[in-house]
């Protein structure tokens, strides 16, 4: 944004400048210097203007990992912190009760409101198998109780899409891409006449997905639905980043959180708590793929990482490539010690609830 009112100033300078000697009777080094002011003044007050929110659709396939429950806690941070605006939560998976964990989540974090979907034809059923669904259910508050009354996944992209302005969503997909490949494959409804492709390309800005393994290999998210990951790839109506398997593999978070004597009865910490103890290899705490892309989605990639540009090719079976000559695609590479990245993650899933205007 800041680029962008520089950028214009230039031009209107660059056309306005002899009227500007001409007509102030100035000359022509005063002239310049004049400019130089207010672009000075333009672009330290665009420096320093508030950004408007991220306008995000979070869409998690919310177990059978648990890096999902800290992405989610990172959406709710962050919108608390006033840069989201939580727009719904999609489970791309439909095992019974997911809904429900997406509604505790919310409500725990003063959104009941959020509007959540729920895939309603041929999708996976994996769940956590270290049972913390359950515990979420059976000790948190959650209007929704069952699958049956959320919305369906993709009539619900679709209603929210058609309504917003042009590029002014964020996608960000941390499991399986059945509900993108639908909603690609739609016709249009009461809702849009658009196509499903159509109106992603008009209305969404970026897609960030946790999902490849770069430059080549399998990785969870793109080989589970390998044809929906071709769907959507391959058609790539929007521009999009890739936080791959090698980024979170290295980043554990966690600890900190389930030693925080101070946070009790947090849904977060509990999904930490219950699993932590239940795998050797997260003993030092669990990896973080989901987290990263969030971060990337709502602030920016520059800060810790570049990007790879070029396009992921997905054979049948689900393995990954990278095409350097392919475009409107890019995943990340580490810029920065890791470790900034875990730092603030181990931060952000330790936040507790708070009621600001931004909470709805």
């Amino acid at each position: 944004m800041v680029d962008v009112k520089i950028n214009i100033l230039v031009l209107y300078i660059h056309f306005y400048l002899p009227w500007i000697i001409n007509n102030m009777r100035l000359n022509k080094y005063k002239a310049i210097l004049f400019c130089l002011c207010i672009l000075c003044a333009v672009h330290t007050q665009a420096q320093t203007s508030s950004p408007k929110p991220v306008n995000i659709i979070f869409d998690s396939d919310m177990g059978p990992d648990y890096d999902d429950v800290g992405a989610i806690a990172i959406l709710h941070a962050l919108a608390d912190k006033g840069e989201v605006n939580i727009l719904a939560t999609m489970a791309s998976t439909k095992y019974e009760g997911v809904a429900a964990v997406l509604d505790v989540f919310n409500t725990y974090f003063n959104r009941p409101n959020t509007p959540i979907g729920v895939p309603k034809g041929n999708a996976l059923e994996l769940r956590d198998w270290q049972h913390w669904t359950d515990t979420l259910i059976a000790k948190y508050s959650h209007k929704i109780k069952t699958n049956d009354e959320a919305q369906d996944a993709v009539k619900l992209y679709r209603k929210i899409l058609a309504s917003r302005p042009d590029k002014s969503v964020t996608i960000v997909t941390i499991g399986f891409l059945t509900n993108l490949s639908n909603l690609l494959n739609t016709r249009a409804d009461e809702y849009s006449p658009l196509n499903g492709k159509q109106l992603v390309m008009k209305k969404v800005k970026l897609l960030v997905c946790m999902a490849g393994k770069f430059p080549s290999g399998y990785e969870f998210n793109v080989m589970k639905d390998a044809a929906a990951s071709q769907n959507v790839y391959n058609n790539r109506p929007t521009p999009t980043i890739f936080s791959g398997f090698e980024i979170g593999e290295k980043i554990k978070v966690g600890l900190p959180l389930i030693h925080n004597d101070a946070i009790k009865n947090d849904p977060v910490k509990d999904v930490f708590r219950i699993s932590i103890p239940q795998a050797k290899e997260d003993s030092s705490g669990r990896k973080s793929w989901d987290e990263t892309a969030v971060l990337v989605a709502v602030k920016g990639y520059p800060k810790f990482y570049t990007l790879h540009q070029g396009r992921i090719n997905v054979a049948d079976d689900g393995k990954d490539t990278w095409d350097d000559n392919g475009k409107g695609q890019a995943y990340l590479v580490e810029k920065v010690d890791y470790k900034q990245v875990q730092d603030l993650i181990n931060e952000l899933i330790m936040h507790q609830p708070v009621k600001t205007p931004n909470a709805k």
